[in-house]
C-alpha cells in the first residue's frame, strides 16, 4: 500500500522551486551542485534521522534550499 508524505508538494510546486533557485542563482552549474552535496548529505543522514523516508534527498534538498532563499529568517546566525 502506498503511503503519503507528511509534505503535501505537488510536481508543479516542487518545480516552481527549483525554478526559483535557479532565477536566484548566478550560476545555474554551482546551485545545482550545491543541491546535489545537500541531497547528498541528506541521504546519509537519513540513515540516522527517519524523518520521511517517502521523500528523496533531492526534493527535500530544492525544498529546504528554496525556503532558505524565501524566508532568510529561518537560517541561524
Amino acid at each position: 500500500m502506498y503511503k503519503r508524505s507528511k509534505f503535501e508538494t505537488t510536481q508543479t510546486q516542487i518545480m516552481d522551486r527549483a525554478e526559483g533557485l535557479i532565477n536566484a542563482a548566478s550560476n545555474r552549474y554551482r546551485i545545482t551542485v550545491q543541491v546535489a552535496n545537500r541531497a547528498k548529505r541528506r541521504r546519509y543522514e537519513e540513515f540516522d534521522n527517519l524523518d520521511d523516508p517517502m521523500m528523496k534527498p533531492v526534493i527535500r534538498a530544492i525544498i529546504e534550499m528554496s525556503d532558505e532563499l524565501t524566508q532568510p529568517e529561518i537560517i541561524g546566525e
